[in-house]
């Protein structure tokens, strides 16, 4: 059956803005920042007040000497597969007390690996981002949480797996990951994949809490903040998800039970309609459906609805892709 899309634009005001995110710089030419942090490749990092003076020296704003650190550190960095492994499953296995010891005494030998041989897990990167920017006089943080992936905090109670950082700039504080920006880990393959992105540089707030849940929860930096529960229950995001700037709307949990014959509704909004030319429909181990969509000029946000009958039971996995890159993925028990 083929799926059907509907573009259906709101008519929603515009609410006022608390926070910072990436908006707030339209107009910042990140070039000159973005030349400088490809300067130094592989610089030392015995002295990273020099490498800071470095990177942050010629610029002028403040956010392009952050945007020129956290490139750097991106571009220069490498997630070290076999840490992010014994981190991974340290953290999965121990509690209490024996993970406090155990956390200590692997922190050093990240901080060592990280200094000889430019290679981490994400500590490593929210440290450097943060020391580097403290030594540029900027105002950072390390926040510590849940970071959920396809491969991690699906559902249960939760595990605090991940560090990323905020910053502040012009007193409103911005959230950004430069571990997730620098690159992905590719399981199968159990290796390190580097590819700078900057959507998580300087996020929406409301996009980047649906994939990172802080342990304190007012640098969520949202006035209504989800709950754990409903975090570790929503759909799956990525990276396209943050490029895309797109909320998914319903349904709003990841596992779905329907009933075979049942209709479902898969919704989501963007304002950033333009930057995209493709919507797929697909469910795994079945088919992409090529949906038919309306759309509309209007510059508002837009609510892109796809309609689809699951005739068959089984349970599947569903994905959104949007020119190819993956936005949402949903779980369908048809019973």
């Amino acid at each position: 059956m083929r799926a059907s899309v509907l573009v259906i634009v709101t008519l929603m005001g515009c609410a006022t803005v608390l926070y910072g995110q990436l908006s707030d710089f339209v107009a910042t030419d990140f070039e000159k920042a973005d030349s400088i942090a490809e300067l130094y490749p592989q610089y030392p990092l015995k002295d990273l007040k020099v490498l800071s003076d470095k990177l942050t020296g010629p610029l002028v704003s403040d956010v392009e000497k952050f945007r020129s650190i956290f490139k750097w550190v991106c571009l220069n960095i490498e997630n070290d597969y076999t840490l992010y492994l014994e981190n991974k499953n340290r953290r999965e296995k121990l509690t209490g007390n024996e993970l406090a010891t155990w956390e200590k005494k692997f922190s050093r030998h990240v901080f060592d690996i990280l200094v000889k041989g430019h290679r981490t897990i994400c500590t490593g990167y929210a440290y450097l981002i943060k020391e580097l920017a403290f030594h540029a006089g900027l105002n950072c943080k390390i926040i510590d949480g849940y970071g959920r992936s396809a491969q991690a905090n699906i559902g249960g109670s939760g595990i605090v797996n991940h560090s990323w950082n905020v910053v502040q700039l012009a007193g409103k504080w911005y959230p950004c990951d430069g571990t997730w920006s620098s690159g992905a880990i590719d399981g199968p393959r159990q290796t390190f994949v580097k590819k700078f992105d900057d959507a998580y540089f300087l996020s929406d707030p409301a996009l980047f809490t649906r994939s990172h849940y802080p342990l304190d929860t007012i640098w969520m930096l949202l006035d209504h903040k989800p709950t754990l529960e409903s975090f570790l229950n929503g759909p799956i995001v990525y990276i396209g998800t943050f490029r895309y700037g797109v909320e998914p709307l319903s349904p709003y949990s990841f596992r779905i039970e329907a009933s075979r014959g049942a209709n479902i509704s898969f919704q989501f909004v963007t304002d950033q309609k333009d930057k995209f030319q493709q919507v797929e429909f697909y469910i795994e181990a079945s088919k992409t459906y090529d949906p038919f969509v309306i759309m509309s000029s209007n510059d508002n946000k837009t609510v892109y609805s796809i309609d689809h009958t699951f005739s068959s039971r089984g349970k599947r996995a569903v994905h959104i892709v949007l020119d190819g890159s993956h936005v949402l993925t949903y779980e369908v028990n048809v019973r």
